[in-house]
C-alpha cells in the first residue's frame, strides 16, 4: 500500500509580528456537504483560523472544512500536512500543523470535518 505524504502551505502566510488572522470570509453554502475530495484537484488552501480551511479546487470551486475542534496554532502557521493512502482526503483524515523557521516541526494533529461547497463574499481573499 502506497502513502502519500503531502505538505500544503496557505498563500496567506503569516510572517513574525504580522497581524493575528482575521476572521474567515463569509461563506454561503452552494449544495451538500460531502465526505472526501480528489486530492489531484486541490488546486490550493487557504488556512482561515485555528477551525476553518478552504479547499479551492481546479475549477474554482471552493470546499470549506470546518474542523470538529480547534487546531492549536493552525491559524497562526497557516500551514499543514497529511498523510493518506488515498487518492481522496477525507472528513476522517488528520492533518498536522508545520511550524515555520528553523528545522521543520510537527504541531498538532487534529481531524478534518466535512467539504462544504461554498461561494465566498469575497473570493479574493
Amino acid at each position: 500500500m502506497s502513502r502519500r505524504f503531502v505538505i500544503t502551505l496557505a498563500l496567506l502566510a503569516t510572517a513574525a509580528g504580522a497581524a493575528p488572522p482575521k476572521a474567515p470570509p463569509a461563506a454561503t453554502p452552494i449544495g451538500a456537504a460531502v465526505n472526501c475530495v480528489p486530492i489531484t484537484s486541490i488546486r490550493e488552501t487557504r488556512v482561515r483560523d485555528d477551525r476553518t480551511i478552504d479547499f479551492v479546487m481546479n475549477g474554482r470551486t471552493v470546499y470549506r472544512n470546518t474542523l470538529p475542534n480547534s487546531c492549536p496554532e493552525l491559524g497562526f502557521e497557516q500551514a499543514f500536512a497529511y498523510e493518506t493512502s488515498l487518492s481522496q482526503l477525507c472528513s476522517v483524515d488528520l492533518i498536522t500543523v508545520l511550524h515555520h523557521g528553523g528545522p521543520p516541526m510537527r504541531g498538532a494533529s487534529c481531524g478534518l470535518g466535512t467539504f462544504q461547497p461554498v461561494t465566498l463574499a469575497d473570493p479574493r481573499r
